[in-house]
């Protein structure tokens, strides 16, 4: 139990019905959850309102209604709170309901378009391999040292966050490095987190669904930044023509890296293979076992981090050769017959083209590259007609298929990723609405030596049609169709 005025603590109120002097046994925003001696907080969702189910938690015994908007009757005994912003009320009442975990420990924030997972995933690694206890907020998975949490989100809800950063606390955990997305910045998740520093990687097209214009998109990123405090870093890859807008009004120390421009930490690729890449960073020369320009940038920040959070250099790019890739990020498996198969994550045009450029640079030109991609249901549209040109022009053989359809119709998504395809690289493609299918299509197609690339759901071991989630793991089932196909 805690006191409800203790958990407000720093939430603008513009309206008090009842005393904030009474026990709270938790702070809840989903209405299913509520019981007795509850507070709930009201949420404006896309998708539904948590004021309207206000009688529902009161029902349930709710002690304190938290809301942006007080309903017309109000029970005696109930304690009714307006505020000006729910998602942000909710965010700062679970830092002060789990005791502000965040301040106890050095929590790295990570943005940008792509690579957020590879870098957060690997200075966990990384810390790790260095002896540190330490925790880590992804897309893939939640970690609190050696124990391993599920996660739906790329950025958790706030409640979600705090708890975890409650059990790192009591863990001891001492670094945490956390994904934060456009969509977890927007809806205020990330209020009320003290964070040690902040990590841009790059920005391109994704999310216009929801953030409607590429300027929303990029400021919507950059308020990790300017909310950071004096004694924070802030690190931004200036390659990208956003990079600096990331730094124009944070208090934080300023810091950049790069590959192509004077920056305070540099590298330069030397040597580019399917098993690995050489990298001179600052000076020393260094083999990883990440491949590709995009994964350089990827190195670099996380050198650079580990610099700003302590670590000796020296031993820091020992580290770094021994890093493994992280799950559905250029993932790769080769066939008896030598047919390579690549499963990444890549579902923006940026990324997509990142991960053919680099399949590009690393074949001899007698391969085929067979890409099969499809584009998300209920998400951006206007990326799916560039993904299909790029699929088209950088490709011996595309096969449009699909990619978690949602609620929309696969053709549709298929016939809007084809209008991209310009009239000479028709005859590339394929269209085959089932994934598994288009899969082994591909591994049909192949022969020897070609390469077979999976684009768009990376790590994701499922497929979504219509609210329904079927067990679907692209690396395991090209994996086992060229097995099948070797024998």
């Amino acid at each position: 139990m805690k006191l409800l005025k203790d958990i407000l603590y720093g939430v603008h109120l513009t309206a008090v019905s009842g005393t904030t002097s009474c026990d709270v046994a938790s702070v809840r925003f989903d209405s299913r959850e509520v019981q007795k001696g509850d507070a709930f907080v009201a949420i404006k969702g896309t998708l539904t309102d948590g004021h309207k189910y206000i009688d529902v938690v009161v029902s349930a015994g709710a002690r304190a209604i938290i809301c942006e908007q007080l309903p017309a009757n109000m029970v005696d005994d109930v304690t009714y709170v307006q505020v000006e912003n729910g998602n942000q009320a909710l965010a700062l009442m679970a830092s002060n309901y789990y005791d502000t975990p965040s301040k106890n420990l050095k929590l790295v924030g990570v943005t940008g378009t792509n690579g957020k997972t590879t870098v957060s995933s690997l200075l966990y690694q990384l810390f790790k391999k260095a002896g540190y206890k330490v925790g880590l907020l992804s897309t893939i998975k939640i970690m609190v040292d050696d124990t391993e949490y599920p996660t739906k989100h790329t950025t958790p809800d706030a409640l979600v966050i705090n708890k975890h950063l409650q059990l790192m606390n009591d863990a001891g955990v001492e670094f945490c490095f956390m994904e934060v997305s456009s969509h977890g910045i927007h809806q205020k998740r990330t209020e009320g987190l003290v964070f040690e520093g902040a990590i841009f990687t790059n920005l391109s097209h994704d999310h216009l669904d929801y953030h409607k214009t590429f300027a929303e998109y990029r400021d919507t990123k950059k308020i990790l930044f300017d909310q950071l405090p004096k004694k924070a870093f802030a690190l931004t890859n200036i390659d990208d023509k956003n990079g600096l807008v990331m730094l124009q009004n944070t208090k934080a120390r300023k810091y950049t890296y790069a590959l192509k421009n004077y920056a305070d930490y540099r590298a330069q690729v030397l040597e580019n293979q399917f098993d690995g890449q050489l990298l001179k960073i600052n000076d020393n020369e260094l083999w990883i076992k990440l491949i590709g320009q995009f994964n350089a940038y990827n190195m670099l920040a996380i050198y650079a981090t580990a610099d700003l959070l302590g670590l000796e250099k020296i031993e820091t790019l020992r580290l770094l050769s021994e890093l493994d890739n992280v799950d559905g990020r250029f993932q790769y498996y080769i066939s008896k017959n030598k047919i390579t198969a690549i499963v990444d994550y890549a579902h923006t045009p940026d990324a997509l083209k990142n991960v053919l450029e680099t399949i590009n640079t690393l074949r001899t030109g007698n391969e085929n590259v067979i890409t099969v991609v499809g584009c998300g249901g209920d998400r951006d549209r206007s990326k799916r007609p560039v993904m299909g040109n790029i699929a088209s022009e950088m490709s011996n053989k595309v096969i449009f298929t699909s990619d978690n359809p949602r609620t929309e119709s696969p053709s549709e998504i298929i016939a809007e990723m084809e209008a991209g395809v310009e009239p000479q690289h028709v005859k590339k493609i394929l269209s085959i609405e089932n994934r598994e299918q288009a899969i082994k299509t591909a591994c049909q197609l192949a022969n020897d030596n070609d390469i077979i690339l999976v684009a768009g759901k990376g790590h994701e071991t499922y497929q979504e049609t219509n609210g329904v989630r079927i067990d679907f793991d692209d690396f395991k089932i090209v994996k086992e169709l060229l097995n099948s196909l070797d024998k």
